[in-house]
């Protein structure tokens, strides 16, 4: 029996003339937590669309639990599926909104009645089953959202958005439910988002994309420390990018100049094929970048511009060449003005090129 929950062999989804998702190939292992990540129009959604059967592959296969479903319908593929509008019927009570998958598949009253309880007790709602929808606040009823789709005991589970129309706070409390869920329940989940932050904390795997192609795919502590191109090491937020030109390889290490001759030395995932004189950008997480008080170093420069994120301090720095560069720093460490000048140390380890 395979250990993959879903295969996606060379897909391509067009529109027309229009080409959505270009030639995608990804296999997604039985109880992971995969997240489609990137910005609008990249080919996320049209993805999970085509596994829940709403859209059609132009080419390719796709493989749910070992059986190919191109041409099953949506209501063959047993599959759970949550909407960003949570898509309750709005005249049915929480237990017959629930009980509707069950129905459908014929499944008897008294165990109709047990799975209702059980996946009102897993998204922590039990007693609402004679409840409105309307009579549920929006996390609330996200939850039954999620309670319909899982007591189907779907073979993967489809959130599209799910958290996007929550406020800020209720969606950090829902990520964390969302999760505890999953362990709990052990379905293979694909969660799309254009949200960096809930697919680096909510994610086993993240697959990045961009115009219809896959950019990376790895755990989220791969695609944010490792990224393997320019577009990834942006979307993924607080990138520095530096151009530099190589001036020697130190082993695994290289040694780069930045455009004022400040030396720089990278340490660690440096492109292999990078040799003396090649020009190149270097890339180093904002909070990676630290600063201190002036003193003889050969990365200087002047704060042009500070956010205050509350715990936080964002800092852009010019440096001598005319280069800038954003620092993130504690607000426990010593608050930075406009116009002071700054060193800027960046350990080796923490930079990249691209």
């Amino acid at each position: 029996m395979t250990n993959s929950a879903v295969e996606l062999r060379n897909i391509t989804l067009s529109y027309g003339s229009f080409v959505a998702v270009e030639d995608v190939s990804l296999s997604i292992e039985r109880g992971t937590f995969l997240t489609l990540l990137g910005p609008s129009g990249c080919g996320k959604t049209t993805i999970l669309r085509s596994i829940a059967g709403l859209v059609n592959p132009t080419a390719g296969d796709i493989e749910i639990a070992g059986r190919r479903v191109n041409d099953v319908p949506i209501h063959k593929r047993n599959i759970g599926l949550v909407f960003q509008n949570y898509a309750l019927f709005p005249h049915k009570t929480i237990f017959d909104n629930i009980a509707f998958g069950l129905k459908y598949r014929n499944v008897p009253k008294p165990a109709i009645a047990e799975k209702v309880h059980r996946a009102l007790e897993v998204v922590r709602l039990p007693g609402v089953e004679k409840k409105l929808p309307s009579e549920l606040s929006g996390g609330q009823q996200q939850r039954i959202a999620l309670a319909r789709a899982i007591v189907i005991e779907p073979d993967v589970l489809l959130l599209d958005e799910p958290l996007s129309a929550l406020d800020a706070n209720l969606r950090e409390e829902m990520r964390v439910e969302l999760k505890q869920i999953q362990r709990q329940t052990g379905i293979t989940t694909i969660f799309v988002t254009h949200d960096q932050g809930e697919a680096l904390a909510m994610s086993d795997r993240v697959v990045v994309m961009n115009k219809g192609h896959i950019e990376q795919m790895g755990s989220p502590f791969d695609v944010y420390e490792h990224p393997a191109s320019e577009f990834v090491a942006s979307f993924l937020g607080n990138a520095n990018f530096l151009e530099a030109s190589v001036v020697s390889r130190q082993g695994e290490a290289v040694q780069v100049r930045l455009q004022d001759g400040a030396p720089l030395l990278v340490a660690g995932g440096c492109a292999s094929s990078a040799a003396a004189g090649d020009r190149v950008k270097v890339v180093v997480r904002a909070e990676k970048v630290v600063l201190a008080a002036p003193q003889a170093t050969p990365l200087a420069g002047r704060i042009i511009d500070v956010d205050y994120l509350g715990a936080l301090a964002r800092y852009e720095v010019e440096l001598a060449g005319g280069q800038r560069l954003r620092a993130l720093s504690s607000l426990h460490e010593k608050a930075r003005g406009l116009g002071e000048s700054v060193s800027v140390a960046i350990d080796p380890e923490h930079c990249r090129i691209l």
